[in-house]
């Protein structure tokens, strides 16, 4: 009876200890993988808004003529469609090139078509995209006409 009065025993004071004590948060536990986690995963996620934002949205539109001087499919990991559309139809002077991208290979056929006549293309400039794997110049073709002879 005496032993009972005194109090409670070494093992149980130890467990009643463990029952009081809070456990740590789960940011406490694993701060370090989420920590590695945030790194990698932050720039990829701000990457993609910023690429899906300028890709949406076009600074400016609009239409030149002239003539395709080349288009070429480029690129090592990306393949995009770049192209020069020669603007000055003057004899003599020095011709303007028009750099553009193309993002769809069924419009890019429809240009190879019409190489070596006048055409007009329709495009829209993106400012900012954050990749060439989008295409290297900001004016991007949106449509292809046949102009003709003047």
């Amino acid at each position: 009876m005496a032993d009972e009065e005194a109090g409670p025993g070494p093992q149980e004071r130890e467990e009643r200890a463990e029952l009081l004590e809070p456990k740590q948060s789960f940011l406490r536990r694993h701060w370090g993988k989420l920590a590695i986690l945030g790194l990698l995963v932050l720039p990829a996620l701000v990457f993609t808004i910023w690429a899906g934002i300028t890709l949406s949205y076009s600074y400016s539109d609009g239409e030149r003529v002239g003539y395709v001087q080349k288009l070429s499919r480029k690129g090592w990991l990306c393949k995009t469609w770049e192209g020069e559309l020669q603007l000055s139809n003057i004899p003599g002077s020095a011709p303007i090139l028009f750099q553009f991208s193309v993002r769809s290979d069924s419009l890019a056929r429809a240009i190879q078509a019409l190489a070596g006549r006048q055409v007009a293309i329709y495009y829209e400039q993106h400012v900012g995209v954050p990749s060439d794997c989008f295409g290297e110049t900001e004016y991007f073709v949106t449509t292809v006409r046949d102009v003709g002879k003047p």
